[in-house]
């Protein structure tokens, strides 16, 4: 089965280069007829919260993003030592004593010569004696992985073919000097565990997966097919960060903007396709092709998400919205009237004040506004209502385009704008128009 897996450290908030990763690794399952598991590597127990956690599943749901199953790297403890033993026995990983400061030395005289920073792997060299001296001296060993001096190469997903020396890499640190891992090895062993057929991931993970590969291989296990998708920029060309405020999802959830707005954009950003709204999500696997994305980054302009925002709004009926709306006494004749007008949900609050009050009326001529409630037609107020008042006026007092049109409108929404009045006219309904046009704030 294709199975694919989203892997946030439960440190911060969800951005949207996340929410991106988790949704092109959801639809790359769903294209494929597979599944994607949510994996939350938590072995940072510094930064890691339950609070965090919690909210990553929270803007999953929003999205409409599922998983088959949950896994936690903390919970795993024994499966990475169980690979450490293997690596161990096989000879691929090996003991180093070198402190901060002299690891920082090394690469500042590596440095100073023009040489790559890469460490020099004297610790192979050490005797036992010298491991007993240093074990007596209070020293802890880190563990580092020895990688195979030879050319790496992958066929990925969005890159094409790919080689990295691996004469041009350090020896990665698998277990630190206090006995946790790392990245590097749980998320290898996760991924054999979890029978991953595919990792997606960003484009800055590449020199990651060339010593994944090793790591793979080390351990007798299949490698699956990598992806590694361009990262995401601000308008101006700067990094998103996931403790940015302005660009987590949950802020972006509490100021209006709709999930199937964001996700039509992030499954089109940095593709070859237009961006085009998509209700569902269905709708967007029928058309994702992962192959489409290019290999240059992809600027994410808030302005633009909130151009579908208010897009996508415009097009829903009244039944994809009814039961978020949250205004007592909303229809869908006052749905239809005002979505188009909308740029977040949260607007509709603000039009209703506008048809039910209490609301200011502007009034500029009053006597204007006192011949106009005079010729006010009679009967139920409906949307012919107004064509009919407005040719009135017209013939009354001889006035037209703007000069007839705006006194109304300000005075029955205090607006200069908004939707058309023939729909709002019947909402405001003849009580209110009749004590708006009378300057009365009703």
């Amino acid at each position: 089965m294709t199975r694919l897996r989203f892997a946030p450290s439960p440190t911060g908030f969800l951005h949207v280069g996340n929410a991106r990763l988790a949704l092109i690794n959801w639809l790359t399952a769903r294209k494929e007829g597979g599944e994607m598991i949510l994996r939350l590597d938590d072995t940072d127990e510094e930064r890691s919260t339950v609070e965090f956690a919690e909210a990553i599943q929270e803007d999953l749901k929003w999205l409409g993003l599922d998983w088959s199953e949950l896994k936690k790297q903390s919970d795993r403890s024994d499966a990475y030592t169980a690979a450490f033993e293997t690596l161990k026995t096989a000879g691929r990983i090996y003991p180093c004593y070198e402190t901060g400061e002299e690891l920082d030395y090394k690469r500042k005289r590596q440095l100073a010569r023009k040489l790559p920073p890469i460490y020099d792997r004297a610790a192979l060299n050490l005797t036992e004696e010298d491991k007993a001296k240093f074990e007596a001296e209070g020293r802890k060993p880190h563990w580092r992985f020895k990688l195979e001096q030879v050319v790496i190469r992958w066929e990925d997903m969005v890159r094409g073919t790919v080689e990295v020396d691996g004469a041009s890499m350090s020896d990665p640190v698998l277990i630190r000097s206090d006995g946790r891992p790392l990245y590097h090895m749980p998320s290898v062993v996760d991924d054999i565990d979890f029978e991953i057929s595919h990792v997606i991931r960003g484009e800055d993970h590449v020199s990651n997966t060339a010593l994944h590969i090793q790591i793979f291989e080390a351990l007798g296990a299949r490698v699956p097919t990598f992806g590694h998708i361009p990262l995401l920029t601000g308008p101006g060309g700067e990094p998103l960060s996931k403790r940015e405020g302005s660009q987590s999802l949950r802020e972006m959830r509490e100021n209006g903007i709709e999930a199937m707005a964001l996700n039509s954009l992030l499954a089109r950003l940095g593709t070859s396709d237009n961006v085009e709204i998509r209700h569902t999500l269905a709708d967007i696997v029928a058309g994702f092709d992962i192959t489409h994305f290019s290999r240059a980054a992809a600027k994410f302009d808030p302005a633009e998400l909130s151009n579908l925002n208010a897009k996508l709004l415009h097009e829903l009926e009244w039944t994809e919205v009814k039961d978020r709306i949250a205004i007592d006494g909303a229809d869908e004749a006052f749905w239809l009237a005002i979505r188009g007008n909308l740029t977040t949900l949260k607007d509709a609050k603000d039009w209703w004040q506008v048809v039910t009050g209490p609301m200011t009326p502007v009034v500029e001529d009053a006597d204007f506004l006192n011949t106009a409630a005079d010729l006010l037609p009679e009967g139920e107020i409906t949307t012919d209502s107004w064509k009919s008042w407005t040719t009135a006026i017209k013939e009354k007092t001889g006035a037209k385009g703007k000069a007839l049109f705006m006194p109304l409108r300000l005075a029955l929404t205090g607006r200069p704008h908004g939707p058309e009045m023939n729909n709002l006219l019947p909402l405001i309904g003849r009580e209110n128009i009749l004590a708006r046009l009378s300057g009365q704030t009703d």
